[in-house]
């Protein structure tokens, strides 16, 4: 499984880079804060496989990165996925490396 840090996204996002968000917590999570992308919650993910893409890079976040983690593996497992990466520490670690300014 491919993982991307919080600081090397933030980094491609400001680049400009094509990529796709996927944040799978709950609703009233991703509007407590989010980095932007689609929201499909967790325990949705599976229904809305066609709408991932699957010749860009996907990036998945959640809270911890857990969750992400094991949607990817869902994803992959069941559709054969290989564009699909994982935020590691998730909304966590962004906000404790981006928002403190830790770049």
């Amino acid at each position: 499984m491919q993982h991307i840090s919080a600081t090397e996204l933030f980094t491609a996002l400001n680049d400009g880079t094509d990529l796709m968000l996927i944040d799978v917590r709950e609703a009233f999570e991703h509007d407590a804060f989010n980095i932007g992308g689609i929201l499909i919650p967790f325990q949705e993910i599976l229904n809305h496989h066609q709408i991932i893409h699957k010749n860009t890079p996907v990036v998945f976040y959640c809270e911890k990165g857990v969750r992400s983690q094991i949607a990817i593996q869902r994803l992959e497992d069941k559709f054969g996925f290989t564009n699909l990466i994982n935020l590691t520490g998730g909304m966590y670690a962004w906000k404790k490396s981006i928002n403190n300014n830790d770049i």
